[in-house]
């Protein structure tokens, strides 16, 4: 026998120890059983193979994603034998599917310049220890047993107290029409005015046009803007005419009462213009009720 010869029969030797050792594991043993594919083939692989079957055990004593252990979260390492080879890929949990699945309906919904997390907003989460928000609670189930009527009910101007959550309560809202297909938008209306503005000579078109046609929409924080004639009269007049024309629901958080908002909005740069500002309210009351949440601070 040849040096060669004698390297290869060494190698093949430990080959066969160390699978041999790792299936005096009865569960590994098992686990290759199960795979179906010939000893000779296995123990060539077989640190993948431990690597692959201490994923198994994590995913056969999973309590969900959260507590994934495995390398690539609600993935498995899986070993899979064609023509004498085994491969191995990561592949999708039955967790990890159905978490998917359900979160599927988020893409109906888009955030513009609001935490990411605003998607998670559900109705479970709301605080219903605040009697004050029993009637938004009460609007919003009307809102979706009415939505596919032909007269769609109004959207919701919701002011009140900072950080009492109003922008969650309506983030929720918009969450349980997604799961039913309909697309919404909500924008941090102030910096989206800033984008809107340095947008003039590429995508401003299409952003406006956008939300102008959106089934849902919400523009969070109306009147934290710094009010100009241009912002009131070529954006936000034209988006609300367009919205209401076409009955299109409209929702609106602030810190302001509607007094307040039209005292706001009349002055700008160029001096102050009531009769405009007066334009803008009536559209927001022709497209909203009007509710106050006045709470303790939830952000605190």
């Amino acid at each position: 026998m040849n040096a060669k010869e004698e390297l290869m029969k060494t190698d093949l030797t430990a080959l066969i120890h160390s699978f041999q050792d790792a299936c005096a594991d009865k569960d590994f043993k098992k686990f290759v059983d199960g795979l179906k594919i010939k000893d000779d083939i296995l123990m060539k692989y077989t640190s993948s193979l431990e690597e692959a079957f201490a994923e198994y055990k994590n995913c056969k004593d999973c309590k969900g994603l959260s507590t994934c252990k495995n390398v690539m979260k609600g993935y498995r390492y899986t070993p899979i034998e064609k023509n004498g080879v085994i491969t191995f890929s990561y592949d999708a949990c039955d967790k990890e599917i159905k978490e998917l699945e359900d979160n599927k309906y988020k893409n109906n919904l888009e955030v513009f310049d609001m935490p990411k997390s605003i998607k998670d907003a559900t109705f479970k989460d709301i605080y219903k220890d605040d009697k004050a928000r029993l009637p938004i609670i009460k609007y919003f189930k009307e809102f979706i047993d009415n939505y596919k009527n032909e007269d769609k009910p109004k959207g919701l101007y919701l002011h009140g107290s900072f950080g009492s959550g109003k922008t969650y309560l309506i983030a929720s809202l918009f969450n349980e029409m997604a799961k039913k297909n309909v697309k919404s938008v909500l924008i941090y209306y102030p910096e989206f005015l800033r984008s809107l503005k340095s947008s003039f000579n590429t995508t401003y078109n299409e952003q406006y046009d956008y939300i102008r046609k959106v089934s849902l929409l919400l523009l969070d924080d109306i009147g934290a803007e710094n009010s100009s004639s241009w912002s009131r009269d070529e954006v936000l007049g034209p988006l609300l005419q367009y919205r209401m024309e076409n009955d299109l629901p409209t929702f609106f958080t602030s810190n302001l009462t509607l007094d307040e908002l039209e005292k706001s909005l009349s002055i700008s740069s160029s001096g102050v213009d009531k009769v405009k500002a007066r334009r803008i309210i009536e559209r927001i009351k022709q497209l909203s009720i009007t509710q106050e949440l006045i709470s303790k601070n939830r952000r605190d």
